[in-house]
């Protein structure tokens, strides 16, 4: 039985030419060698490098949709995500570069009716250091985390990651598209992979490691871009709390909220790193737009007959690993 699946490969580019020229060649090679039918995507988001007539010149191919200013990881996948047209959609890093068989281990996952997606190994673009696997999450009083990151040297088990890292996810389009995609609110960066996870879990919907399917990732080549390190800072904490606030309801809510505001806030100000101000405060000036996308995800859960809660999805993937011989680590 053929069990491969047309593809439409999703790839966010800003000011990221010579990346393109680098690792574009690869996955060509690679949905090439996976014999489907498929298609390839770039969002050009806001570049003021030569990427756009890099990418007209030598890839006239391409699907180019060019974003005229930068708005981030979010809405730029978005952007390629509603003009895809394929069964299965390849969110794709530009900074990475796919190994010749990437594709040939994935289909197998498409073959049940409730996956909705999987992602592959990451290693560092030299050496075989695995820079990103399977994720198994807990909770540290109300805030949630990467526990350890594992994958088993057996290649008849299916393992579960708490989500698909946007660097690389082979995802159900008609699943991706039904649940809305990727939440704007993340823009520019951080913690979107990770709320689409917990999306999808909530859903009754599940989310795979393949630790055959490898590719190669130049670590923080696509955000090196942007701003100062402390800004890059203050988003990171501002995500998270948008994540929390998401997914967390009564008095867990309530909870959390004591939470970050003596083990985040207040010590963090004391100690003069004054920029999660910007986060918490960006936070509470945004609970309008988290109660609109709370809403969403209440709608998801509905039409699919759910009441997973996070803390649900998070003992369903402690307990999958349980008494089974993994290899953990952190990277």
């Amino acid at each position: 039985m053929d069990t491969r699946k047309s593809v439409s490969i999703i790839i966010p580019n800003y000011n990221g030419r010579h990346l393109l020229q680098e690792y574009l060649p690869y996955t060509y090679e690679a949905i090439k060698n996976a014999d489907t039918v498929y298609e390839i995507i770039i969002i050009d988001d806001g570049s003021t490098d030569d990427s756009v007539e890099f990418i007209t010149a030598e890839y006239p191919q391409v699907v180019l949709i060019i974003n005229p200013e930068n708005k981030g990881f979010s809405y730029a996948c978005n952007r390629g995500i509603e003009a895809a047209k394929h069964e299965l959609i390849l969110l794709l890093n530009s900074d990475v570069k796919l190994t010749p068989d990437y594709f040939e281990h994935q289909w197998k996952y498409f073959l049940a009716w409730d996956t909705f997606g999987v992602m592959g190994r990451i290693i560092d673009m030299e050496g075989d250091h695995i820079q990103d696997a399977a994720r198994v999450p807990k909770f540290n009083g109300y805030k949630l985390k990467t526990d350890y990151f594992y994958y088993i040297n057996d290649s008849t088990h299916r393992l579960y990651t708490f989500y698909l890292s946007g660097a690389n996810a082979l995802i159900d389009a008609a699943k991706l598209k039904q649940i809305g995609g990727f939440y704007e609110l993340f823009s520019p960066f951080y913690c979107e992979d990770m709320e689409l996870g917990i999306r999808a879990w909530r859903v009754n919907w599940k989310c795979y490691y393949e630790h055959n399917a490898i590719c190669r990732h130049q670590v923080s080549a696509s955000t090196k871009n942007y701003e100062t390190a402390k800004w890059v800072k203050s988003v990171y904490y501002r995500n998270r709390f948008y994540l929390h606030a998401l997914h967390l309801n009564g008095r867990a809510l309530i909870g959390w909220y004591f939470q970050i505001t003596i083990i985040d806030l207040l010590p963090k100000l004391l100690a003069g790193q004054t920029w999660i101000w910007k986060s918490y405060k960006e936070l509470f000036t945004n609970r309008r737009i988290i109660k609109q996308y709370k809403e969403k995800i209440a709608a998801v859960l509905e039409e699919n007959d759910s009441h997973r809660t996070v803390f649900n999805v998070v003992a369903k993937i402690r307990n999958s690993v349980k008494n089974r011989k993994l290899v953990r680590f952190n990277p």
